[in-house]
Parts: structure tokens; sequence; C-alpha cells
């Protein structure tokens, strides 16, 4: 036999979603190496790579053999040749600009194992795609909203979510395609440096926001009577800031989000929330070139009635904070516990915590590749921002369900 890539689902899957790899016709207990390789919208290559020895019948698959020590990864990983993907470039994040096209995944079998692969022995592509069939997408210019609405596939009414970013700015749709894919109509909002949005607010007003949410509850595939805010970093405090102020905001999940305002003030009518003093020099220098940020804001629960903290006992929404204890950007765990202790004193229950370990300041949708140190979103310099590979690649899986969970009971 020729060996050969057996892929399940065949030719396409939905990004965020496990594919079964297995090869097949190799000889009695051959070794291996299998090779992942995808290039981004930028042309910029990420790579995996694992070793492997087939069974005594030639098979290999991955859902029942461990990688052996020595690749991007060990031990049995069903997923690891997508989820430990790195870039080739170092400090290269992996952006989805277009979701309408897929990413092409390229898998190869080498013979043998070591640094310099051997004779390719079968290849195969495969696409992952950000949408599935029947997901529709809507450019959204109403009124002052800049933003992309995606409709799962049928004329049902379905729960609204609208997915806020952070403060990288422009319009990110991967995540709202992914959960429009899972059924839920998605409003991916840009709020600052995209088409004639304001490249640099000195405030960020909650009244856009409000426009959102109307947009969303007068749509007539929304179910209403209320929407879902999914929101990172800086877009975790606009949520809590919307659910504190607006109506009809019945559940938050917020990724990494600070708890007080940070960097650029918020305001609804006549009340401005001015921003967390920032203390740039408190900067810890790791080594000549990367700084840890993790402790120049001040902590807004030492100051006693502290005016940047969002008054989030105000809310109504059931909220989930979704938190990297390894997170060098935002102190989000600690946020996030001191907070709910608030709530708590004042008689609530309407909050959980998911914290995971060895996972950092960005937390994408499974699979997306570990974005360890980058670019600061705030002092655009390289940064700290946290994570370990494997940890994360689990805590993408766990976070996602559980997100998609949590909106479908509170939606």
């Amino acid at each position: 036999m020729v060996p050969a890539i057996r892929l399940s689902p065949a030719a396409r899957s939905l990004f965020d979603e496990p594919l079964a790899i297995a090869v097949q016709g190799l000889g009695p207990q051959q070794r291996v190496t299998l090779r992942t390789s995808l290039r981004d919208e930028k042309g910029e290559l990420f790579q995996a790579s694992a070793y492997y020895q087939a069974g005594d019948d030639g098979e290999l698959d991955l859902a029942r053999c461990p990688a052996l020590p020595g690749g991007s990864f060990s031990g049995l990983e069903p997923m690891g040749l997508l989820w430990a993907l790195q870039p080739q470039k170092p400090f290269w994040y992996m952006l989805k600009q277009d979701v309408q096209r897929p990413f092409v995944l390229q898998l190869e079998v080498f013979e043998g194992h070591g640094e310099r692969p051997g004779r390719l022995l079968a290849q195969a592509q495969h696409e992952r795609a950000f949408l599935r069939d029947g997901v529709r997408r809507v450019p959204v210019r109403d009124g002052r909203i800049r933003a992309t609405l995606f409709l799962p596939p049928g004329d049902d009414t379905f729960p609204g979510i609208i997915d806020i970013h952070g403060l990288r700015g422009g319009l990110f749709e991967n995540r709202a395609s992914l959960l429009a894919s899972h059924g839920f109509a998605t409003l991916a909002l840009a709020y600052y440096q995209y088409e004639d949005l304001p490249q640099k607010p000195n405030k960020l007003h909650l009244e856009y926001f409000e426009e959102a949410v109307n947009y969303m509850l007068q749509h007539p595939q929304v179910k209403g009577p209320g929407v879902g805010l999914l929101s990172f970093s800086k877009g975790g405090e606009l949520s809590l800031a919307m659910a504190a102020f607006l109506k009809n905001i019945m559940a938050v999940a917020s990724l990494n989000g600070p708890v007080a305002a940070t960097c650029i003030p918020l305001s609804y009518k006549d009340k401005t929330i001015p921003t967390l003093t920032c203390y740039e020099h408190k900067a810890k220098v790791i080594n000549s070139n990367l700084l840890d940020y993790s402790d120049v804001l001040v902590d807004p629960f030492q100051a006693p009635g502290n005016q940047s903290l969002i008054p989030l006992e105000k809310a109504e929404a059931q909220f989930l904070f979704i938190v990297g204890q390894d997170d060098h950007v935002v102190k989000s765990e600690y946020y996030a516990t001191e907070v709910c202790k608030l709530l708590q004193a004042q008689g609530k229950e309407n909050f959980q915590i998911l914290s995971y370990p060895g996972t950092g300041h960005c937390i994408d949708p499974p699979f997306f590749p570990l974005y360890p140190i980058g670019s600061h979103p705030l002092f655009h310099k390289r940064a700290v921002l946290g994570g370990e590979l494997r940890a994360y690649s689990k805590a993408q899986v766990h976070a996602w369900s559980q997100i998609q969970a949590f909106f479908k009971k509170y939606l």
C-alpha cells in the first residue's frame, strides 16, 4: 500500500472544530514525522511537527497513538498538530480579516525522525473555514454603527450576541462568524479606528453601543427580549459598563477584561467614568527588549469609592468572567475575584468565574496559535502577554464550549 493521510471531515471543517487525522499504508512500526503548515493572510508561515511510530498493522491514528518526544509536543494529543502551530516569524499574531476565505492547512508525512525531514511519504490539504454552509454575512452601516452581522442558516429567530474586541481597534469577525456557525446571531462591532469611526477617541460614548443593542433587538431574526455580550480586554470593560448603564443586556462573557475604566474614559449621558491612573515607569524589564506591564495600573480596589470602577451592582445581567492566571496585561483573575466579592456583599449571585492556569491575555477560539509575547495593546512595545502552549490549548477548547453553554442558558 502507498501511505495516505485520512482526515475526518475529509475536505473542510470549521476552524474551532476537531479534525481527526490518521495515516494508513505505513510499514509495521515505521517511524515518521508529521508536519502541518498554514499561511495566514499576510503570507506568514505557521508550522507544527510531531514524531510518531505506526502500529504493527502500519496504521497511525492520532486519537490512539501518542506523539514521541522531540517535536512540537508529545503524548496523546489528537489535535496537537493544530494547537501547536507556531509562527516562523517571531512574535507574529495570526489574524483572520476575511472570514469568507478558509485557511488552507497542509499536512505532510516524512520518513523517520530528526531535525531534517526524510523522504516525503504522503501529503494532503484541508480547508479550515469560519463560516458553516448557509451562514450569512451582512455588513451593517446603520446610523453610526459600523459592524458585520452573522446570521445562522434558516429563517428562525436566534439568540443575539454583540462581539466587542479590545484596544487593537478595527473590525474583527473571526469570533462572531464562528458563533453564528453554532446558532447565534452575532454582531461583530467596531468602535474605533475603522472607516469613519474616531481614530483616537478621547472618550467612548455608551450611546454608540446602545444603538448596536437597539439594532439587534429590532432585527426580525434576533430573539429578544435582550442580547448577550462577548468581549475581550478593553471590550470586557465596555461590556460591563453597558450592563451597568443600558437596558436589555441579559448575559455578559468577559475574556480577561478590566472591571474599571482604562486608557479611554467611558461616558453615558451626563456621567463620565474616568480612567485608572497608569504608571508606565512601573513596567519591569525582563531582558533588553521585553517588558512586563502587569503592575502599571493603580489598583481600583485599594482606594475606597474609586471613581474608575464600573458600578456593576446596577446591572441585572448574568456575568461570566473568563480569566487567564498568567495574564500579564490585565490582572484579570484578581479583578474578577474582587468585583464578585463586591457583588456578593450586595446579595447578588449573578456571576461565575472560569480561571485557567497557564493562560495569558489572549484567549481566542480553539486552535488559534498561542501569542505569549507581542505588542502591548496600549504601549505598543514588545511585552509579555503570558500563556503556555499545552495549558492554553486546553483552556481555549473548554472556555469556548462554556461561552456557548452560558449564552444558550441565559438568552
